[in-house]
């Protein structure tokens, strides 16, 4: 099928490179096991809107979010991020709990903390109460821990989390590995003060879970996370959240990987603490 064949691409002349219709997680068509792994998708999502729902009500006053800084010579445009990693180095103190703690009281620093922050509400710890609580304390103010706490708890139920497959402690099945990453791929300040921070963070994100028995193979989503942080007791802390879909980019022609090859990949490869 050509570009041209699918609405809203030019006419080209060149061909897509379609994926093998043989599912990896377990010999189904490969456009069920799509629709499949959107309906996981939404029902993650109905979590993530919880979260910027109620981190929305929350908030209180603050500069108009329309118009984020800007630091151009003449003030009319921002200037563009440099796409190297550039600045001090990123935080080397963790709490108990893997979180990064300690963060410059900077733009920088601010940055960097949105980044982490986003890694540790998108990974599986948040699928078990007992961290969630943890994470929730270590990561926002405590009047937006307290607000949040209750809701998520209801939130993620036994219910909700039998239909990503998971049993009441936010286990997989045996055998089975189920992946919830958030992966930065970059941050903007929207605004900064010494007191108060906005920074948004483009990430990719990867959810579902892998195994010969799966239903819902590991797919990927892209997002926009805004944090307003506030200085709190020498650190960054969040006191509201909201998300927005994408931006996305194309999907490339990569194939699928094999339900054992994702699997190895979650359990050899760990994650970053992130700069800038």
């Amino acid at each position: 099928m050509s570009l041209g064949d699918e609405p809203g691409y030019p006419e080209t002349g060149h061909t897509r490179t379609r994926l093998p219709e043989s599912d990896p997680y377990g010999g189904a068509s490969r456009r069920p096991a799509r629709s499949s792994s959107r309906s996981l998708v939404t029902v993650v999502g109905v979590v993530v809107l919880l979260i910027a729902a109620i981190a929305f009500a929350n908030r209180g006053g603050g500069d108009d979010p329309s118009s984020p800084k800007t630091t151009g010579g003449n003030g009319s445009q921002p200037n563009a991020a440099p796409t190297a990693a550039t600045g001090t180095k990123p935080v080397e103190t963790k709490s108990t709990d893997g979180i990064p703690t300690g963060f410059a009281h900077s733009e920088q620093g601010a940055a960097s903390a949105a980044a982490n922050y986003a890694v540790t509400l998108g990974s599986t710890g948040m699928f078990n109460k007992d961290s969630r609580h943890r994470i929730l304390s270590g990561l926002y103010t405590s009047t937006a821990a307290n607000d949040l706490q209750g809701a998520l708890d209801t939130a993620y139920s036994a219910t909700f989390l039998s239909k990503l497959g998971l049993d009441a402690n936010g286990n997989p099945p045996q055998g089975s590995t189920f992946v919830s990453r958030t992966v930065p791929v970059g941050t903007k300040a929207q605004q900064y003060g010494d007191s108060n921070a906005k920074i948004s963070v483009w990430y990719m994100g990867l959810i579902g879970m892998s195994g010969n028995s799966s239903t819902n193979p590991v797919t990927t989503t892209w997002k926009t996370w805004t944090f307003d942080l506030q200085w709190t007791d020498g650190d960054w802390k969040i006191s509201a959240d909201t998300q927005t879909d994408g931006p996305a980019p194309v999907p490339g022609d990569d194939q699928a990987a094999t339900s054992d090859e994702i699997s190895k990949a979650v359990e050899q490869y760990g994650g970053f603490t992130y700069a800038r």
